[in-house]
């Protein structure tokens, strides 16, 4: 057994050693912008790393990437709508690793034009990898996490999921909210953490279009891995959008009327 003396000496074994040495994480929407970034972040800190979104070619580079910068990831293609991808996923990383210690729940879309001129197809596509997938992922990696008593579970909800912006991008995130929080109640006791992160505007290339400033995804990817080593309920990034969000619970009337003053125009003459 080793003793630590001096905070000299912790510092050094905590060098040697990364706090999530060991540790295997899947990250969904691993290709760009957050999950990208919760890739390399995880890593940096020890864990071996499995990337999965749909563009084959930018996962490849970024595990690639990783793996060149003296880290471990390797890629595994994956469309979380396909339940029998997901099976695959895991059956995969377990043949590989062993076990999944950690799920980041990450895959995300959301559409540029307003949910009036959303077609049924676009419709269903969000629903499916925002909220669907992260449901099946978590209840295929669930088995393994009960008979180790151990895991953790992260998914990537957002401010939207706090403050309704647009019907169906907020309808999938407060649905992965519910999920989330809910599943955190069952599974108190078993070892297995699950939390969430609610990020406002974040610099992606979902959010390219938009002309504000907005932190990179780095912060984002930050709170992910902390949420791995100290699970916590929720994570506001960056945290002063939690002023938002209680001014939304106590004036909902102004939220109102903010949000309608920018969204002017944004339903057709002739709808019904």
């Amino acid at each position: 057994m080793v003793v630590i003396k001096s905070r000299e000496e912790a510092r050094a074994v905590s060098e040697v050693r990364p706090p999530l040495a060991g540790k295997i994480a899947i990250v969904t929407g691993a290709s760009s912008g957050i999950g990208e970034a919760t890739a390399w972040e995880l890593a940096r800190r020890g864990a071996q790393v499995v990337l999965a979104a749909r563009r084959e070619d930018k996962l490849n580079a970024n595990a690639t990437a990783i793996s060149e910068a003296g880290y471990q990831a390797i890629a595994i293609p994956t469309d979380v709508t396909d339940a029998e991808q997901i099976t695959r996923l895991i059956a995969r990383t377990e043949e590989l690793f062993g076990r999944v210690d950690i799920v980041v729940n990450n895959a995300g879309m959301a559409w540029k034009e307003p949910y009036t001129r959303n077609s049924v197809e676009q419709i269903k596509q969000s629903i499916t990898v925002n909220l669907t997938g992260a449901i099946l992922l978590t209840s295929a990696v669930l088995p393994g996490m009960f008979r180790r008593r151990s895991g953790a579970i992260i998914s990537v909800a957002s401010v939207a999921a706090h403050i309704a912006v647009d019907p169906l991008y907020s309808a999938t995130k407060y649905g992965l909210r519910g999920f989330s929080l809910s599943l955190r109640r069952q599974l108190a006791g078993t070892g297995i953490s699950v939390s969430l992160v609610s990020p406002g505007f974040i610099r992606t290339p979902l959010n390219r279009h938009m002309r504000m400033p907005m932190p990179g995804p780095q912060i984002v990817a930050a709170a992910i891995a902390d949420l791995a080593l100290k699970p916590r309920r929720e994570v506001v990034v960056p945290r002063y959008y939690a002023t938002f969000i209680f001014a939304e619970h106590l004036f909902p009337w102004a939220a109102d009327l903010f949000i309608r003053l920018g969204r002017r125009g944004i339903i057709p003459r002739n709808y019904r």
